[in-house]
């Protein structure tokens, strides 16, 4: 009885009237649409941390590579910081000890100093102090520049003093000023010497020989050729010895103070936070290049579901 009065009601099931559905229409149509699950806002607080995370794992494995080989130059730098070269007792106090040159071997020494005075006049007495401690290590000025205005100058000296009393050198020529900077550079010159010398020897060989055969023209020109490469060499080595047995000692004077090197690292204490922003500033592009077509792919398959979303609801109101 139940069931035939239920079959009976959904026989007879009441539709509605034509302007009931059309009101419905409307309501549902000036309903405001639902807020985005996806916005820019959110994407970038999903992208960000990402970013971080592949900048903070690109560091680690990059620290994680293990000691790097090191290549040893073939000269010697120091670079030391602005001090002054005295002591608080007033005594005089010397930059710190430069490499002492081989007492064995042929070496070009060379020495780089730069210092910073007081004024323009206090630039002029040192350049005649330099030049006046050279002469009386045995050495002689090579070159002088000087430009004074006063209150400000600048000089350039490069001093050659015997290999054996650069060390007093340097220590004497930084005690005139506030020490900016300073180089040594050590190249040994004993091998090409010795190169050199059974050079010589080989070619003086084959000259005893030319010479002990009949004179002809071809010999008489090769033996020509020879002796001139013979004196040839004979030059050259001479010379590398004379610049062994003195060192070049190059002193720059001024008045302005230390200047930052450009570019360089650890001149700032903002440094390691410029390159924190710029290596995440890299980790955020290469999070758009490879999540930006998947970011694209959920905003179309959300768009595809909302249309998909509308047009059931209209077909429901349509049959209803």
């Amino acid at each position: 009885m139940t069931s035939d009065a239920l079959a009976e009601l959904r026989a007879h099931r009441p539709s509605a009237p034509a302007g009931l559905r059309e009101r419905v229409r409307l309501i549902a149509g000036a309903e405001p649409a639902p807020p985005r699950r996806l916005t820019w806002r959110r994407s970038l607080l999903v992208l960000a941390p990402a970013a971080v995370a592949v900048v903070a794992l690109g560091i680690a494995f990059r620290g994680s590579t293990g000691p790097q080989q090191r290549a040893v130059p073939l000269t010697t730098y120091r670079a030391a910081t602005p001090t002054r070269a005295e002591d608080a007792h007033g005594a005089g106090a010397t930059s710190q000890a430069v490499p002492a040159p081989s007492g064995k071997r042929l070496q070009d020494y060379e020495a780089y100093l730069r210092l910073r005075v007081r004024n323009g006049d206090a630039v002029s007495a040192a350049t005649q102090q330099a030049i006046s401690i050279a002469r009386r290590l045995g050495g002689f000025p090579l070159s002088v520049s000087v430009a004074n205005g006063g209150r400000e100058g600048d000089a350039t000296i490069t001093l050659r003093v015997p290999v054996g009393n650069v060390q007093e050198a340097v220590a004497r020529l930084s005690a005139l000023g506030t020490i900016l900077g300073e180089r040594v550079s050590i190249q040994d010159v004993e091998g090409g010497v010795n190169a050199t010398d059974r050079e010589i020897a080989r070619l003086q060989r084959r000259l005893r020989e030319l010479r002990a055969q009949e004179p002809t023209d071809t010999i008489t020109r090769q033996i020509r050729a020879l002796t001139a490469e013979v004196q040839r060499l004979q030059r050259n080595r001479a010379n590398t010895v004379r610049r062994a047995r003195l060192a070049t000692v190059s002193l720059e004077l001024t008045t302005r103070h230390a200047a930052s090197r450009p570019g360089g690292h650890g001149s700032g204490p903002l440094d390691g936070a410029w390159t924190a922003l710029r290596w995440i500033g890299i980790g955020l592009l290469y999070a758009v290049i490879v999540g930006g077509p998947f970011v694209l792919a959920a905003a179309a398959g959300w768009g595809v579901w909302r249309i998909s979303r509308r047009r059931a609801e209209a077909r429901l109101l349509e049959t209803s």
